[in-house]
């Protein structure tokens, strides 16, 4: 008699519990969490549900540009604009590969070299001109978190940034377990 008692009681707290519990158990989405009152193209904080498929993508330098400018040049890729250009496609299309897309991209580190037309200052306007045609426009709205800071140097002569990311693809919920 006392075990059906509690086990009522068990019951009855679970089935009190379960729209509170459900919802977490079910968090579907990515949120997302932008600049208040702000165009620019990232966000502040970027919430993945544990549910979801993370895609991390290695740090990324650009292609050349102009094959008849000096290897090693930054001539032969490009300014900071021409750069993060190509960097971008070349990953959007190794997320492509992986079945995503930059609209599932919740982290961006941006490594910059100075621009010595710059004196020797980072490109942020170039990188951001390069950005928003990526990333929290008409055409692709999500913006992710990003990181943009100046290094001393690169792998690769006349490259002015590398770019790497993190992408995340909520995955659907397994079948129910039959017993």
């Amino acid at each position: 008699m006392r075990k059906s008692v509690l086990l009522k009681q068990l019951l009855a707290t679970a089935l009190l519990a379960a729209p509170f519990i459900a919802p977490a158990v079910h968090a579907q989405e990515i949120k997302r969490t932008g600049v208040p009152g702000s165009t620019f193209p990232i966000s502040l904080t970027v919430a993945v549900p544990a549910n979801s498929r993370l895609v991390f993508v290695s740090g990324t330098l650009a292609d050349v540009a102009n094959p008849d400018a000096p290897k090693g040049s930054i001539e032969a890729y490009g300014n900071t604009q021409t750069q993060a250009t190509s960097i971008l496609q070349k990953i959007d299309k190794l997320l492509a590969a992986e079945g995503l897309s930059l609209a599932d991209v919740v982290k961006v580190n941006v490594f910059m070299v100075g621009d010595p037309k710059l004196d020797g200052k980072m490109d942020f306007n170039g990188l951001n001109a390069a950005y928003g045609q990526f990333f929290g426009s008409a055409a692709q709205p999500n913006k992710a978190v990003r990181t943009a800071l100046q290094v001393a140097a690169l792998p690769m002569p006349g490259g002015l940034l590398e770019i790497e990311m993190t992408a995340a693809k909520v995955m659907p919920a397994p079948p129910p377990h039959k017993k």
